[in-house]
């Protein structure tokens, strides 16, 4: 498959592309992330280096192969990248797909030196600082988007470790803030965390039956 294919068709008029993704849209807990990355053009026509073999949509990699390919990314030098990421207050107060096109926008705003054009997986995204082109299934179509997911996926997987720690007995080490039987136990049993998002039905419903015991 050629992963670039995109890049080439738009890097005439873009020298600089970025490839956009967002991680925790569907959790009960934590915030939402976004990378934005930019791979050197040159690998459009050469392809990837060999410690980046294997790029592809983080959601499907082993999380080993996530945490090498993520290291490998940040080794890289030429490439230049930014994540966002957007707690569950303002998750609640704009909702969810708000809160990630804000993300995206915020992890394009933070590249130095900034992209003239992104690509972005999934559907097309409001609020961003340049003129995009949304592809459906871009993690595994374009090698821009898929560093950006793993980026993204990553950074939230850490994330979720240190909350496991800071708020015990909901597990989210293990299913970080999706909603698994086992974290929906959880919920029940302890009720909701700082962490949780409450304008989420699940946890909107247990708060109030909690409340109205």
């Amino acid at each position: 498959m050629d992963s670039f294919s995109f890049e080439r068709a738009h890097s005439t008029l873009h020298p600089r592309i970025a490839g956009v993704d967002e991680a925790g849209r569907g959790p009960l807990a934590g915030p939402v992330t976004a990378a934005a990355v930019i791979l050197p053009s040159q690998w459009y026509t050469e392809g990837l280096p060999t410690a980046l073999h294997g790029l592809d949509d983080s959601k499907k990699l082993s999380p080993a192969r996530r945490e090498r390919l993520f290291e490998a990314l940040l080794s890289f030098p030429e490439i230049t990248h930014a994540i966002a990421v957007v707690d569950p207050q303002t998750i609640d107060r704009i909702n969810i797909l708000r809160a990630s096109h804000l993300a995206m926008a915020q992890a394009l705003q933070g590249l130095q030196p900034a992209a003239s054009f992104a690509l972005v997986d999934g559907l097309p995204v409001h609020g961003l600082p340049v003129e995009h082109h949304a592809i459906v299934q871009g993690d595994h179509l374009s090698s821009s988007i898929a560093a950006a997911s793993i980026l993204a996926k990553v950074t939230r997987d850490r994330i979720m470790l240190d909350l496991d720690t800071a708020h015990p007995g909901y597990d989210f080490a293990v299913h970080k803030g999706y909603p698994t039987r086992q974290h929906l136990a959880a919920l029940t049993l302890l009720g909701p965390s700082p962490v949780h998002r409450r304008s989420f039905a699940p946890v909107r419903a247990i708060q109030t039956e909690l409340f109205e015991q």
